[in-house]
């Protein structure tokens, strides 16, 4: 193991890019052995206010708002690219050929063209390690699922999945880059990309997607007076603009393993903040969760055909991936949020920078990203194409 110190950046401030800073922070606090000294050298974002803000909030050096001076910064070795997709690429590819470490939110990019590009640049730099910032593979339930599918559970027949949420509900909330794009960039990718990570994580690679829909209910949107960022309301001028991508996608796939899965994805659905959930049912039992109650899932393990088959709650605990040395009160029952699987993400990104070996997994890769692009652009061809069926090429996971 190395014991270089690592210095860090943050480049966007935004809504993800302050759990990114927050989730170095608890890093080092998190699991054994000890990383390496932690430098927290940067937060960039094109907002000087918005970087300062969270350069102050999380305790980094400096703050800025020009990326490009991160690339002949000594001090900065690991960098977190969280901003909008369209501009991941440029900066991605620059920060490589700087000899930086990159983890870059999901989706990996804005197109499927870019994101291969993306991983070609990695693969050329073997040398360095890259990731895409699929944080809910850190939820320790989802982790346990995993295993039961993988040890006990048998073939799956069935995955059901959603991820409602009601950010865009309202035509108040300000035109942003989420909602500029073509059919797919929309909810799909914004929050479906997570719902078909752990739906391939938990199941295997897809075969097949089929019967795509969209459908926009909000199809104008004010711009903002000010900076914005995340899903804030704001101050609204008069001036609107087309949104030119899907609140709802929804769609079917076939799996590897001979499972099929259907999925529903909505960033207008009234109640649901943030509800990201599945129902998974195969040969000898069944396996559920939701992030609405995020540290229990419910399983049947066995079952009895005695008319008492049911579900048995599991509170999560220190015996389920993550949590032994992964909070500061490992025990059952005692829950946990997103923020912390941010932190759960960093250590595995730092471990894998420093060379410590039999730790935690490590973080998806770049090509897991591309993986993630290629499945939503396949679902896109068969929305445009009135549900069709479209084939999906073999992929290997981490």
């Amino acid at each position: 193991m190395s014991q270089q110190p690592i210095g860090v950046a943050v480049i966007g401030a935004g809504m993800a890019g302050r759990a990114h800073c927050a989730g170095y922070r608890s890093a080092p606090t998190l699991f054994d052995p000890p990383l390496p000294p932690i430098h927290y050298a940067a937060v960039v974002d094109a907002d000087a206010g918005v970087a300062e803000d969270a350069r102050t909030r999380y305790g980094y050096s400096r703050s800025g708002t020009d990326w490009r001076e991160l690339l002949t910064a000594d001090d900065v070795q690991v960098v977190s690219v969280v901003v909008a997709n369209s501009l991941h690429r440029e900066i991605v590819e620059a920060l490589l050929e700087a000899g930086k470490h990159v983890i870059c939110e999901k989706p990996l990019s804005d197109s499927l063209e870019d994101a291969q590009a993306m991983a070609d640049a990695a693969a050329a730099h073997p040398e360095l390690v890259t990731g895409t910032a699929f944080v809910y593979r850190r939820q320790p339930a989802v982790a346990a699922i995993r295993e039961l599918v993988a040890t006990e559970l048998g073939e799956v027949s069935h995955f059901n999945g959603r991820y409602w949420c009601d950010y865009a509900r309202s035509a108040r909330t300000p035109m942003a880059w989420r909602y500029r794009g073509g059919p797919g960039t929309g909810a799909l990718a914004d929050i479906g990309s997570h719902l078909i990570d752990l739906a391939e994580f938990v199941c295997g690679p897809m075969t097949q997607v089929g019967g795509a829909a969209f459908t926009t209910k909000v199809t104008e949107r004010y711009l903002a007076a000010g900076t914005t960022y995340g899903h804030a309301r704001a101050e609204l001028t008069d001036v609107k603009e087309p949104v030119e991508n899907d609140d709802v996608a929804t769609f079917t796939a076939h799996f590897a393993s001979g499972a099929v899965g259907t999925f529903s994805i909505s960033r207008v659905a009234p109640g649901h903040a943030n509800s990201l959930a599945f129902d998974l049912f195969a040969e000898t039992g069944a396996a559920k969760w939701d992030m609405d109650r995020p540290a229990e899932f419910s399983v049947i393990r066995q079952l009895r055909d005695d008319g008492l088959d049911g579900y048995n709650q599991v509170l999560v605990g220190p015996a389920h991936p993550y949590l032994k040395g992964g909070v500061p009160m490992d025990f059952p029952g005692v829950s946990f949020g997103v923020g912390d699987l941010f932190g759960f993400q960093l250590r595995a990104f730092f471990e894998q920078v420093a060379g410590i070996e039999g730790g935690l997994p490590p973080v998806a890769t770049f090509a897991d990203g591309v993986r993630d692009l290629t499945i939503i652009d396949a679902v896109i061809r068969s929305a445009a194409a009135g549900g069709a069926v479209v084939d999906l090429p073999v992929h290997h996971s981490a």
